[in-house]
């Protein structure tokens, strides 16, 4: 993680409509819904509200009224990794699918839409990470950011970026800065000259359970404070607290697998 999105102050930011390519939702589709609303209602204070059923049982998580990511339930027949996927906005959802085709991607799910809340698709980039596109309509996408609980930050762990890179730039029309530094392989992608996301190249240090694969990170208030409850709660760490240049930064594993990392930004 190079590059963060800044501080949003103590009340949050709200959005309102999300640029095309700004990572806009994430969202968890898991075997056991009850017990990992259970947790993360533990972990970040989230409450739940049902959301679109066209993927079978689904709930958005709220905080403070406020939507900010979503969980549903994989079908028993459907043996898929656990893991938060990003959403990344786009005004057209059938043609940007047709765009993720045409530079090598895959589309597994859709296009489809999602009642009234909006399209949507399910695709992976050439190197096998899944990720989503969303095309608001009704939702929008995570309401606030910027406190804790909420999304900070998603970035890729593949094998290199460059050529990663390249395709995510022609789906989305992204601009990119790499880092120039002969051991460390990193691409911001950016939108409207905002960063948005991260590609981090990281060879064969990737998981190989895993393989490339999309990680979000949540901010929280405190990260080692943090951390000791996502293991009361049955989950594991991955990577214990340490600083960063962006903040103390930890890496977690809910009960069902599912990763992501936590960030606490300094102030």
């Amino acid at each position: 993680m190079t590059e963060a999105r800044g501080s949003a102050g103590p009340h949050g930011e709200t959005h309102t409509r999300h640029a095309p390519g700004t990572p806009c939702w994430v969202s968890l589709m898991v075997h056991g819904p009850a017990a990992t609303q259970e947790f993360y209602g533990a972990l970040f204070g989230w409450e739940f509200q049902p959301g679109p059923q066209q993927l079978g049982p689904y709930v958005r998580a709220l905080l403070d009224g406020r939507e900010v990511a979503g969980i549903g339930q994989l079908p028993p027949d459907r043996h898929l990794p656990i893991a938060w996927t990003p959403y990344l906005a786009s005004n057209d959802a059938d043609l940007t699918a047709d765009t993720v085709r045409l530079c090598g991607g895959t589309v597994g799910v859709g296009p489809l839409d999602a009642g009234e809340a909006g399209r949507m698709a399910i695709c992976s980039d050439p190197s096998g990470a899944v990720f989503g596109i969303w095309q608001g309509a009704e939702h929008r996408g995570t309401a606030i950011t910027g406190v804790p609980g909420t999304p900070a930050w998603n970035e890729l762990l593949t094998f290199e970026s460059v050529n990663v890179a390249k395709f995510y730039e022609t789906v989305f029309a992204y601009d990119e800065e790499p880092v120039v530094s002969a051991d460390f392989d990193y691409v911001t992608l950016h939108v409207d000259g905002r960063p948005v996301a991260g590609i981090h190249g990281v060879g064969t240090a990737l998981p190989r359970d895993r393989g490339p694969h999309w990680m979000t990170y949540f901010e929280v208030a405190d990260t080692d404070g943090t951390v000791a409850r996502v293991v009361d709660l049955g989950g594991h760490v991955l990577e214990p607290a340490h600083d960063s240049a962006h903040g103390r930064v930890a890496t977690v594993a809910d009960p069902e697998g599912a990763r992501f990392s936590l960030i606490q930004n300094p102030r």
